[in-house]
Parts: structure tokens; sequence; C-alpha cells
């Protein structure tokens, strides 16, 4: 693909390429998850990394539900 812009090449690529490093990895309920931690002990789910398979198809661990860490 070739773009033909005006524009500056650091204003076509600002932020295409985020640093998540403030996720962490965490265990709830036995499942293996990653987050991104909140205030006041909560955290929103980014993605499942080991959980029994019908876990996947329960709403409250799907990506962004927030959940409680203890």
């Amino acid at each position: 693909m070739t773009l033909y812009t005006i524009m500056s090449m650091e204003q076509v690529w600002e932020g295409a390429f985020n640093n998540y490093a403030t996720t962490r990895e965490v265990s709830v309920q036995g499942m293996l998850m990653q987050v991104e931690p909140m205030e006041e002990g909560r955290a929103r789910i980014v993605r499942l990394l080991d959980c029994p398979l019908e876990r996947y198809l329960d709403p409250s661990f799907s990506p962004g539900a927030i959940i409680t860490l203890t």
C-alpha cells in the first residue's frame, strides 16, 4: 500500500505502536488472565490466558469486563 500525504511521518505513525506494559497476569478463581490494573483494587480484563473452555462463554469474564482483585 502506498500512502500519499503531506503529513510528516511522525504524525502518520503517532500512536500506532503503543506499549502495553501496564498489563499484568493474575489468577482469579483458578483462571489465568491478563488485566489492566485500575484504581481501588479493580482491573479490566484484557484476555483470558488459561481457563476451562466453558469460562470463555461467561460474559462476566469477557474482555473489557471489570473484576475485583483480592
